[in-house]
Order: C-alpha cells, then sequence, then structure tokens
C-alpha cells in the first residue's frame, strides 16, 4: 500500500525518525551515556548546540560528543568550603571549584570505577603541564601491557595537565579519550576534558584544599 501512497510513505519515516530522536530528559538521564566519540545529546531547556564560534556568550558549543549537562559552567552552590576549594563530588560526576557569592564553576568529571572509589581531604600538593604517566606497580600488574613510562604528550592518557593531589597516586588530570567524561572509568584519578583541565589548572594554587566525596 505505502508503494501506492507516498505521502504515507513519508509520514512513516517522519515518524521513525521522531522516534529515535534523543530528548533532553533521555540524555539527561542516561539514555545515550554509552561514551561514544559520534554520540549526539541534545542540549538543556532553552540552550542551542553551535558550530564555529558562538554568536554570543549564551550559546553552547562542544568539539565531543558529551553530554551539554557535563559542560563547564557557573551555577549555585551551597557550601560551607572557602572560595579556591575543589569539592569532587563523584555521585553526581562533578567538580567544583568553590567560588564566592553562592557561586561554584562546575566541571563535568569521570571518576574511578567500581572497586577503586575512594573519599577524603587533600591539598594540591604539584602541578604539571603535559605531564608525563609512570603507571603505579599495582596497575602494572593488572595490566602487563601498558607501558611502563609515557612522555608527556596528546597520547599520554593524563592528557594537558594535572593536579596532584597529597601524597597520593592520585590526580586531577586531563584526557585524550574525552567521551568517558560522566563515566565510572579510572583507578581513582578524577578526569576532566583537556579545555576544562587547562581552565582549572589555571585558577588553581598548589595548596589548594581538595575533597572528594
Amino acid at each position: 500500500m505505502l508503494r501506492k501512497f507516498p505521502r504515507a510513505k513519508r509520514a512513516v519515516s517522519v515518524l521513525l525518525a521522531g522516534l529515535l530522536t534523543i530528548t533532553p530528559a533521555m540524555a539527561a538521564g542516561g539514555f545515550a551515556n554509552q561514551h561514544r566519540k559520534n554520540i549526539y545529546y541534545a542540549p538543556p531547556p532553552g540552550m542551542t548546540l553551535t558550530k564555529g564560534t558562538p554568536t554570543n556568550g549564551l550559546a553552547l558549543r562542544s568539539k565531543y560528543g558529551v553530554n551539554p549537562q557535563l559542560l563547564r559552567q557557573v551555577v549555585r552552590y551551597k557550601s560551607d568550603q572557602r572560595a579556591g576549594t575543589i569539592v569532587v563530588n563523584t555521585g553526581q560526576k562533578y567538580l567544583y571549584l568553590v567560588m564566592s557569592n553562592g557561586l561554584a564553576m562546575r566541571y563535568g568529571i569521570g571518576v574511578a570505577r567500581s572497586g577503586f572509589e575512594w573519599s577524603g581531604t587533600h591539598r594540591v600538593s604539584a602541578k604539571r603541564e603535559w605531564p608525563s604517566w609512570t603507571p603505579p606497580k599495582e596497575m602494572i600488574a593488572r595490566q602487563p601491557e601498558i607501558p611502563h613510562f609515557m612522555e608527556g604528550g596528546p597520547d599520554n592518557p593524563l592528557g594537558a595537565r594535572a593536579l596532584y593531589i597529597g601524597a597520593t597516586l592520585y590526580r586531577i588530570h586531563g584526557t585524550n579519550q574525552p567521551w568517558t567524561i560522566g563515566g565510572n572509568v579510572s583507578s581513582g584519578c578524577i578526569r576532566l576534558t583537556n579545555d576544562d583541565i587547562i581552565d582549572l589548572y589555571g585558577r588553581i594554587k598548589i595548596g589548594a584544599k581538595v575533597v572528594v566525596l
């Protein structure tokens, strides 16, 4: 019958396209959060995804298939921590840089996978641009195929910048796999997109307080 009625065929195509559309609610709920490079996420209500240079400061732009809710943004944030403190909420998949006047800069993050979770309060003990990577012996034992040392650069899993957390083995760092932001993916480190870690790195001083929840 559809062969005789092209309008009906087009209507069915439109209906199928509508059924396959990812709505903002579905995206926010993690419907499409499968860590793929070319995944599409609908923007939050009132926001528009644009290509190239945004025409105004409210336009939303991302080079990666990252849920727009995880993009860097200033949000209202109630905290008893002083401005300049980093608060990592692993359950929410957000890192907050506490600001004044009840605000915070919020970054989407990738956190530890099951069995590698941790929490605590520390200080930023060091900062590195394009850090080198020496996997701990425990990681090498689990994954003997990984390199025992890697120079800093675009292929390095620590990404463009790293903030070292106290005397621990953990870091807040960038990543060469930005599509993993929002997931439980690491061996305990906190990862941001390279764009976001460069921004955070410029705002943080050695000695800054880090609270991991």
